[in-house]
């Protein structure tokens, strides 16, 4: 019997993430450890966001490193002393899931899922709808759309998308 679509995305997701043993790869943020992931922040956002102006994603660094951080529960993947990629949990919303352009493709995305989903039973996310790269690994995550809204900083489409155990 064939596993169905949800379950079957799931199951995908799940596999992507367990390729490799963790080796502890995955830890909360250390203090020192804020400038790496802003820089992964700020160019990963700019390559997949690339309907939005630049100048948007420099202009919101500061929030990040005083705000957005700093009220979020912010973990990241490191191999060989290299941070590849990081997520941030705000209560059940993961309010950030990034990774540096140079590593995308290798798996990190998955296994950063795969400690969200062990830290929460529920997620909700928002993705720009011009994203489809960002939509469609959430997809294989297990997410699903639940409605559309107009961002209010940029004037763009997000898709509000949720995750159940």
């Amino acid at each position: 019997m064939q596993p169905t679509a949800p379950v079957a995305a799931l199951l995908m997701c799940s596999a992507e993430a367990s390729r490799e043993p963790e080796k502890n790869m995955i830890s909360k943020l250390k203090t020192e450890e804020i400038n790496d992931i802003l820089d992964i922040w700020l160019k990963a956002s700019i390559r997949a966001h690339g309907f939005i102006d630049e100048a948007f994603w420099e202009s919101k660094l500061d929030d990040m490193r005083t705000i957005y951080i700093p009220s979020s529960e912010t973990y990241v993947f490191k191999e060989n002393e290299v941070i590849k990629g990081f997520f941030s949990l705000h209560g059940d919303t993961l309010a950030a899931m990034f990774v540096s352009p140079e590593f995308q493709g290798k798996g990190v995305g998955y296994k950063l899922m795969g400690k969200a989903k062990t830290l929460r039973d529920r997620l909700e996310l928002t993705v720009y709808q011009e994203n489809q790269k960002g939509i469609d690994f959430y997809i294989k995550c297990g997410f699903q759309a639940i409605k559309e809204k107009v961002d209010e900083h940029t004037g763009h489409v997000e898709t509000l998308m949720k995750f159940s155990s």
